[in-house]
């Protein structure tokens, strides 16, 4: 009986944590683009660097 008084706060708790990092997602704009990152990952083109630090 213990065990549940327990477990059942530390359950709550990580849900509480993992909502809130959806929250925090979603406000910061993690799934705006998300057809965006699927065709960057097969895109066989090269990155463009344009603040190389060696100036290349």
């Amino acid at each position: 009986m213990t065990s549940l008084a327990w477990l059942i706060p530390a359950a709550l708790a990580l849900g509480l944590m993992g909502l809130a990092g959806f929250l925090w997602a979603l406000k910061n704009g993690q799934f705006e683009d998300l057809e965006g990152a699927s065709w960057r990952a097969i895109d066989d083109e090269e990155p463009s660097h344009t603040s190389d630090k060696d100036g290349r």
